[in-house]
């Protein structure tokens, strides 16, 4: 009699045992999801799962030129040195956001930017004379970007950013007569960008300050022999420098 209520109470034992096994074995992904949260990723994993989203984007640029001299620089009379004087712009854009994998993301940006650039003319004369030739910018950008983002922490994660950006200026004055006597830029331009960042994940959307730099890997200068402004200079490239501020959801 002994001996069945040893077995009964291993038989019985054991089975508590393996239902408490897998009991816990079930509470594990739960728990280790709530531990999570305690971190404070409670909005982070809302946006997760959604493999794609869209948003606006408002930022503030400061835009400029880099000139290079050309050869016949020295030989010039009149003018000492070319300088580039930036000036400040905003921008208003779209955000598209696609997912790839849990690191990375491709990002299409396009954008309606305003900027206003200055190219100074250092000329010789007995009273120091300078001249400017103010370009006022109204660019439809058009920048692809990939993004690679850290772990979350506390609803928030750093990033980083790198692409290339296609920008055409709507309010060019290239094409008009007026720019007979002035330097022409061109209205179209390629640039390489790169930045970092930091993501907010609220409740509702994500809120993502970001700086860029922006380097003009074309020439903009549209050469013309009879300007002597212009064969003072052998190519000009882009730079701009934005603050973004990113709304996405």
């Amino acid at each position: 009699m002994y001996t069945l209520n040893a077995r009964s109470l291993f038989h019985l034992s054991w089975r508590k045992v393996a239902f408490l096994l897998l009991l816990l074995l079930g509470l594990c992904p739960l728990l280790l999801q709530g531990q999570r949260r305690d971190l404070g990723n409670y909005n982070f994993y809302d946006f997760q799962t959604k493999p794609y989203y869209f948003g606006i984007t408002l930022a503030i640029n400061r835009a400029s030129f880099l000139p290079f001299r050309s050869r016949d620089f020295i030989y010039s009379d009149s003018i000492q040195s070319v300088e580039s004087i930036d000036g400040p712009g905003f921008n208003l854009g779209i955000v598209t956001n696609l997912k790839i994998g849990q690191y990375f993301d491709f990002r299409f940006l396009p954008t309606l930017s305003f900027a206003e650039r200055n190219l100074r003319y250092d000329r010789e004369s007995r009273v120091r004379d300078f001249t400017q030739r103010k370009v006022t910018s109204v660019l439809v950008e058009m920048p692809f970007h990939f993004r690679y983002k850290s772990a979350p922490y506390r609803d928030k994660r750093l990033f980083v950013i790198a692409g290339i950006k296609y920008n055409f200026d709507v309010a060019s004055d290239s094409r008009t007569r007026q720019a007979e006597t002035l330097v022409k830029i061109s209205p179209h331009d390629f640039a390489i960008e790169y930045g970092a960042g930091i993501q907010f994940f609220f409740p509702y959307f994500i809120f993502s300050p970001e700086f860029k730099v922006s380097h003009g890997i074309g020439n903009t200068l549209i050469f013309n022999p009879n300007l002597e402004e212009s064969t003072v200079l052998e190519k000009i490239l882009s730079r701009t420098f934005t603050v973004s501020f990113h709304f996405e959801g």
